[in-house]
């Protein structure tokens, strides 16, 4: 899917999209949970950028989590960062955010302390191009920052297991099989669903350190590294 079809699918998503993965709560929750433990080192003012922030799900439970803390929230779905910035506007914390609608390339390089990446660079088909999204990120980054990221991921031999139990958990139990191909198909077509271990090494080669997996649920798999050296 081209960049411009993608930012339209998301727009049209934006005003429904948090209903729409209501199911995922619980994994998303567990997800940011151990995110805290891996940010837990950050100082105490730490500047966080948020790549593919959506509707801003996790720069909120950051947010609440570290009060002093501020976000550079990036998103290319001017619908969706609308919906961000709503979001932290009622929760009370948008002065300790900036809002940046478009890509990491037209984002100034100014370090951060950490990152996440969550569900963003499994829409790049191309490995290249999936990694310079990781060397734009650590380019954004101070020595030694900090990535959390996520993408859908599995090999060939349990895909269609996972992919299974991952529509049951999103859609519910008793999925058709017609439902079932149909999912095959859109992620064969518009994901790049790769082995856990490959993507560890696109993100080691767009800059950072080996990663490693803290968290899976399904066909959702979670990394963290430090910027290389």
């Amino acid at each position: 899917m081209r960049e411009d079809e993608l930012t339209a699918t998301f727009d049209r998503q934006a005003a429904s999209y948090d209903r729409q993965w209501e199911r995922m709560a619980r994994i998303r929750d567990g997800l940011f949970f151990l995110v805290e433990s891996v940010f837990s080192e950050l100082p105490d003012d730490a500047r966080i950028l948020c790549v593919g922030v959506g509707t801003g799900a996790e720069l909120a439970h950051l947010a609440r989590s570290f009060p002093n803390w501020s976000f550079t929230a990036v998103e290319p779905s001017g619908q969706m960062l609308e919906v961000c910035r709503q979001r932290v506007e009622r929760e009370g914390f948008a002065a300790r955010c900036a809002f940046h609608h478009g890509y990491l390339d037209s984002l100034p390089n100014e370090w951060h302390h950490a990152a996440t990446c969550f569900l963003v660079s499994q829409f790049i088909l191309n490995r290249k191009a999936r990694t310079e999204l990781f060397r734009a990120i650590a380019e954004r980054l101070r020595p030694g920052g900090m990535l959390a990221s996520s993408d859908l991921a599995s090999g060939a031999n349990d895909f269609d297991g996972l992919l299974r139990t991952w529509l049951s958990v999103t859609a519910g139990p008793g999925v058709p099989e017609e439902r079932v191909e149909r999912a095959r198909a859109a992620y064969e077509r518009d994901v790049a669903i790769l082995p856990p271990e490959t993507v560890a090494s696109v993100i080691e080669e767009g800059g950072f350190e080996r990663p490693v997996q803290f968290f899976q649920a399904g066909l959702l798999h979670a990394w963290f590294s430090r910027r290389a050296a």
